[in-house]
Parts: C-alpha cells; structure tokens; sequence
C-alpha cells in the first residue's frame, strides 16, 4: 500500500514537471491548468449576465503557494506587524489567521482553466499578484444545466478548477447567474453590515486584524427579507481580497444572503500597495459601474454608510444612472442630520424618495421599493 502510493504521489510529481515545462498558452488550448502540487486556488464569487443568445460568466481568483519554514514565516508576520502598527502579542490566533494571506508567495504566468458541467473552459493566466480574471460564454443549455435555484432570483453554478493530471484536489467556485431583471443590492461592507470604526484608524485597525468580526444589528434580517423577494447582492468593500477567507465565511455565518464579492487588490511588493490607502470615492465609484452596466435591465438599491463617502458616491451614480437606481440606504454613523448640508450636497437632483439615512435596520426592512 504505501509503496503504491509513493509511486503515485512520484508520477504526480513527474507528470506536474512535465507540466511546467510546455507552453502556458498551450496548456489553455488544451483546457488544462499549471497548477502545482504545493499551490493552492480560490475562486471568487462572481455574477454572471446575459450577452446576446447566452450568458457570460467571469472567472475571478488567486493562485498562490503558502510560505513554508517556521523561521521565515515569524519574520513576515514581523514585518507586517510593524507595517500596521500591530503590538507583538496582539491578537493572537485572530491576527495570526487574518495577516496569513497577506505573506504567501503569489503565483505568475500560471495557466488556469475551470470545468463547468463536463466541459473545461480556459480562463487565462495570473499576474504577478497571483490573480487571475476571464469570462466564459455559455448557450442557454449550458447555463441552464449550470444553474441550481428558482426562476427569477440568482441561480448559484458550481464550477471548479482543472488540475493537472494525478492531481485531484479539488479547487471549487461559484457563479449567481442574474435575470435580466430584477433587484440587485450593492452592498458596502465597513460600517453598514460589519462593525469596522472607519473613522477611528486604531479601531478600525483592531476590528480588521486583532478581534473577531461583530455584524451590525439587524441588517442580516433585512437583507435576508429582501433576498426573500428575489434581490440579488453584490458586496462591495474597500477592504483587499486577502480578507476574503475571513469575510466570506463571517458573511454566512451572520446570515447574510451569498452574493458576488468586489474587493480591493493590495500586495506588499507593488503600486498597488498605495491603493489599499487611495481616495475611496474613486474606488467605490469604478467598482459599482461596471455592476451597473452588466445589467442593464434590472433595478439597484445602494447600501452604504456615513463614515466615509458613500453619500456622495451614490448621490453620483444616482444623477448619472437615473433609471436603475431606484433606493439609497445610508447607515448613520456620524450623527449628521439627514436634512444637513452634507446630505442635501450629496443628494441634490435626487428625488427624496428614493434616498433615506436611517439608524437601525428595522427602518428599511420593508423598503426596498419606492
């Protein structure tokens, strides 16, 4: 028996090496993947939309091999203490957990496909921060095969990635493919459903890195209402993918419905370090329009706080998308008055009933649509 299975683990090395060796662009004619035996995958969760007599479903994910060698990896979290203001000895298991994705070694120029159904479909390759992004075309058949769920609401497809022969691990995903019509709710995360103290650095730091995560009152039984009458979500956050292992699962947990996950890309090594710090009315602006024009037909409500510039992201997007955005929800977590100069600034052109700050979650439960 064990000599068995050194001969297969040995022909799963081999069979990896010749792998490595050929052609990525190769490999994704042949619907295969480069993935290593020591490197890990995770899919995003995506929303699929139609385009023209199918549907186009994109792929999101990161590639990426753990670090090894207890020396090594007390020196990174060192270092990542230090780069955040993080005390030796604070947080314990929790920080530990949450710093864990910021220290793995990324995975370029590898080579991903998925299989959906029984077919494999390449995606493409990763970048020098391991992540990896590519739309698939289905026919109708094929997303209907895909698709568990009722008629009219977000059906979820499971997919998962191809590996190399010898290699069955398995890596799996999932894609919510939308009606054309319908509610979806774009979330943020920091402050309306997720207790982060934006506006505090200290905290805010504390709640992302050093404590469990706290869900805000009440918000999972609204939004669980409205998923009830057939809204789809899209979560939105400033916060970088790595925290995706952590929010994700916190998310179901709560009870919040499952929904598409749009995250920031932050790595230690690049530019894209700068971004995690970069003006969030920019970032939070680019995120949600591409939302906006994937689905044309359907209406949105905008769910957001006062702590950062959510108000007047969404004020924007309402006098720019006049049509679809039919509900603008504003947690207040700065105690401004909602007939202030900040809100009438915010809102100006928007009509009144279509924008409301409230406290507690029990005040928009039942107001999805005006």
């Amino acid at each position: 028996m064990g000599k068995r299975r050194l001969a297969s683990n040995r022909s799963r090395r081999a069979t990896c090496a010749i792998l490595a060796l050929l052609p990525a662009t190769l490999l994704m004619g042949m619907g295969s993947s480069t993935i290593g035996p020591d490197e890990l995958v995770v899919f995003y969760p995506t929303a699929g939309y139609r385009s023209g007599d199918g549907w186009s479903v994109p792929i999101h994910g990161v590639i990426y091999k753990p670090k090894d060698g207890s020396r090594l990896r007390a020196a990174t979290v060192g270092l990542f203490r230090r780069l955040f203001g993080v005390k030796q000895g604070e947080g314990g298991e929790v920080f530990t957990e949450r710093a864990r994705p910021f220290l793995v070694d990324n995975q370029q120029g590898k080579a991903i496909s998925v299989r959906l159904g029984t077919k494999d479909y390449p995606v493409g390759q990763s970048g020098a921060n391991g992540h990896f992004r590519g739309t698939i075309r289905l026919g109708k058949e094929e997303a209907a095969a895909l698709v568990r769920g009722p008629g009219g609401q977000a059906g979820w497809g499971m997919f998962q990635a191809v590996t190399p022969p010898g290699d069955d691990r398995i890596f799996p995903g999932k894609v919510g493919l939308l009606a054309e019509t319908g509610i979806s709710v774009i979330s943020d995360v920091d402050d309306t459903v997720k207790v982060s103290q934006v506006r505090d650095r200290r905290e805010l730091l504390a709640n992302t890195f050093l404590r469990e995560f706290q869900a805000v009152p009440g918000m999972a039984a609204a939004y669980r209402r409205w998923a009830g009458d057939g809204a789809a979500f899209h979560y939105v956050s400033e916060s970088p993918w790595q925290l995706y292992g952590s929010l994700a699962p916190f998310l179901a947990a709560e009870g919040f419905p499952e929904g598409s996950f749009h995250l920031k890309v932050f790595r230690l090594k690049d530019s894209s370090f700068f971004d995690l710090f970069s003006d969030p009315e920019a970032y939070k602006r680019r995120t949600i329009e591409p939302i906006l024009k994937s689905f044309p037909g359907r209406k949105f409500v905008l769910v957001g706080d006062s702590g950062e510039k959510d108000p007047e992201v969404y004020g924007a997007l309402a006098r720019d998308h006049r049509a679809p955005i039919v509900r603008i929800f504003i947690r207040d977590v700065t105690g401004e008055p909602a007939d202030g100069e900040r809100y009438r600034t915010a809102f100006q052109a928007v009509g009144k009933e279509r924008w409301r700050v409230f406290r507690s979650a029990d005040e928009i439960r039942d107001l999805i649509l005006p």
